[in-house]
């Protein structure tokens, strides 16, 4: 059986490294370390995600704001706020919670937010300045943010002590959020990198060459275990709801990967829950620290 990549523990232990981080870096510079975050509507999911990187923050010793507006908000009120943060000196990163309103353009608004300050890792500045680096020790000193939970999925990887250098990597997604950055990130680790989709043609026999999957395709137990190379390290990101006569709820959370029958063939594999997800907020808080960073050598 494959051994599990604890996610909740890994993450405990950024979270630690970035609170010592945060302590140097305002003993030595005066930087006091600020994240702020906007949500805009009372999306359920949206509203605990926010509440679980205010806990983080206070966790790490990073001073955070919300400012939380109504859904009818307007993209102009939307966009003033964000100049203010922009030009607020105790704001390093600015993270405007999605999905926004539907009258609301997200792609404005996250073109609006500096790219310093933009520790989402989203900004178009920060994509086309990760795929010039030279060497991914490069990022910090080139102040580049990377998407958090793409960011994790690579972390969880080396902490785990998987070897990336040379590996055979399978994506199977393609978004900008999570399939295209780790993909990315993976080169820059010196790993042969396979992008998949729905569509990849015998897609079964493409991921049972890998030495690590990374599934993030959004559908409930797509890959299956049997598809898993022996001894491949597997990163599950999915998070899927299905219904479950058996759960005391009637339902319960799987991954993209098929998880038991996968654990019979990989020599590691994430949980879900409680593999990628704890890792997206940690990364916050690397992310955050490193542009209150940025913020004290420049300055």
């Amino acid at each position: 059986m494959a051994e599990l990549i604890d996610g909740k523990r890994i993450a405990e232990q950024i979270k630690e490294e970035v609170k010592a981080g945060i302590l140097e870096l305002k003993t030595r510079t005066g930087v006091q370390a600020g994240l702020t975050v906007i949500l805009v509507g009372e999306d359920p999911a949206s509203q605990v995600y926010v509440r679980n990187k205010g806990i983080a923050c206070e966790k790490c010793g990073i001073v955070s704001v919300e400012h939380k507006l109504p859904a009818d908000t307007s993209q102009e009120k939307l966009m003033k706020l964000i100049a203010e943060l922009n030009a607020d000196p105790n704001v390093h990163g600015i993270l405007c919670q999605l999905p926004l309103p539907k009258h609301i353009d997200e792609n404005a608004v996250l073109l609006a937010i500096s790219s310093s300050k933009d520790v989402d890792g989203f900004h178009p500045m920060n994509v086309g300045k990760f795929t010039t680096l030279k060497k991914f020790s490069d990022m910090e000193s080139a102040g580049v943010f990377l998407p958090c939970t793409a960011f994790g999925c690579i972390e969880l990887l080396e902490r785990s002590g998987v070897r990336l250098e040379g590996a055979d990597a399978v994506v199977i997604g393609r978004s900008n959020i999570v399939g295209k950055p780790v993909s990315m990130m993976l080169m820059a680790k010196n790993a042969t990198v396979t992008i998949c989709h729905s569509r990849t043609k015998n897609l079964a026999e493409v991921v049972r060459r890998a030495d690590v999957v990374v599934a993030a395709i959004g559908s409930p137990e797509f890959v299956k275990g049997e598809w898993i190379k022996k001894g491949a390290a597997v990163i599950d990101v999915g998070v899927n709801r299905i219904e479950d006569a058996s759960a005391p709820k009637g339902t319960r959370l799987v991954g993209d990967v098929e998880f038991k029958a996968a654990s019979e063939n990989a020599s590691c594999i994430t949980p879900v829950p409680g593999g990628v997800g704890p890792m997206t907020i940690a990364m916050l808080m690397q992310n955050t620290l490193m542009a209150a960073r940025w913020f004290a050598k420049n300055k």
